[in-house]
């Protein structure tokens, strides 16, 4: 495993963070969790060298911060940094952030929080946040021993990003970032800096819910011109280790096989490790994905459950796929989308705006779920 310095904590960071967002599942729920695999993956990351471990509040319907507590037991919590999230859209007052702390530390056992971020900081709750003292809070929290850092994840624009990095002391920050998201959200600009004030970044969606794993032909070949022959995804990641304003990267597994091909790709990871010449090849891979992708859904599930019943990730992912693959795959992804169950369909959104105001995407969710559903119903036969 290679280490890297944690912003201006005195700490050695894995180049590979484990998110506990997309553990295995014993089925469709997401909150059913393969609780036996997801302690057998992440004992085997730290057993590799992983010394980083993420959580949230809502994770998993709940039940994340409840099977890390497990998976870090028997020893395994004395050899990482822990770390969850405060779950902004449930705080109203000060009272909130006590009382879903400690509710928090009950279901990680116990545990000390190394470090405690503001989870999804974003325009729209920015006020509430200083209104209800949050940063004062989470300090007293500080004080009382009962967390570490205090840091923030982000999922807005870059100006409120500088607005935030610069309106406290932090210790780090969490942003989403991979080389489709150069100019998306905080950015390259935002990375840079915040690490330039002395913040660890930590990266999220560096495979951009997968869609950097299984890439479209045309991104293929594109990747193909690299000087060394890689898998998508340990491109994508090699992408973000080569820069060094990135801390750690946190991928969200759900398979044994994920933990081990990233725990081989932070191995041979390093900053300034990639060529110019490589740097351009992933500049035009993106070029080329970017124009085949419609849709910037990552498959968070954030925007679930619709009262509706719709299935929005699943109705964007098979969208999106038409786009990038053509060909089988239009004819597949009709099928499967025609063969979904009549409640799931997109053609129920009644434009309510709730998964739009939950979306860390800012999607237009209520506008393009009826050209999706249009789309999507066109007999298979129609081709792509």
């Amino acid at each position: 495993m290679q280490y890297r310095p944690f912003g201006s904590l005195d700490f050695q960071v894995s180049a590979l963070g484990f998110g506990m967002m997309r553990l295995p599942t014993n089925s469709d729920d997401t909150a059913d969790i393969n609780v036996p695999e997801a302690i057998a993956m992440v004992r085997r990351a730290i057993d590799a060298g992983v010394n980083y471990i993420d959580t949230a509040y809502p994770y998993h319907g709940g039940q994340s911060e409840v099977v890390t507590a497990l998976a870090l037991a028997d020893g395994y919590r004395e050899k990482v940094k822990l770390v969850t999230k405060l779950p902004t859209w449930m705080v109203t007052c000060e009272e909130d952030v006590d009382r879903l702390l400690d509710e928090q530390i009950e279901r990680l056992g116990g545990a000390f929080i190394d470090i405690y971020l503001i989870h999804n900081i974003s325009r729209a709750g920015w006020p509430t946040i200083q209104e209800c003292n949050v940063i004062g809070r989470l300090e007293a929290a500080k004080a009382a021993g009962k967390i570490g850092g205090i840091g923030f994840s982000y999922h807005d624009d870059l100006e409120l990003f500088k607005e935030v990095v610069d309106s406290y002391a932090w210790d780090m920050a969490q942003i989403q970032y991979n080389y489709m998201n150069e100019n998306v959200q905080s950015g390259t600009a935002g990375l840079e800096y915040a690490a330039s004030k002395g913040l660890a970044v930590v990266i999220m969606e560096p495979l951009l819910g997968g869609c950097l794993v299984n890439t479209p032909p045309a991104v293929n070949e594109i990747l193909a011109e690299g000087s060394v022959e890689r898998t998508p995804a340990d491109w994508a990641l090699q992408w973000l280790w080569n820069k060094p304003a990135v801390a750690t990267v946190l991928s969200g597994m759900s398979a044994m096989q994920h933990v081990e091909e990233n725990v081989a790709s932070a191995a041979a990871s390093g900053i300034g490790t990639m060529s110019d010449s490589d740097v351009e090849v992933m500049r035009r891979a993106a070029k080329a994905y970017q124009a085949l992708t419609p849709v910037p859904c990552t498959a968070c599930r954030y925007c679930m459950p619709c009262p509706e019943g719709v299935d929005i990730p699943t109705a964007f992912s098979l969208y999106n796929g038409i786009h990038a693959f053509g060909g089988n795959q239009g004819l597949l992804n009709r099928i499967i989308y025609n063969n979904l169950p009549a409640a799931d369909k997109a053609d129920n959104c009644v434009a309510c705006g709730l998964c739009e105001e939950k979306c860390p995407q800012k999607i237009a969710i209520s506008e393009l779920l009826p050209e999706v559903h249009e789309f999507l119903s066109k007999p298979p036969q129609a081709g792509a």
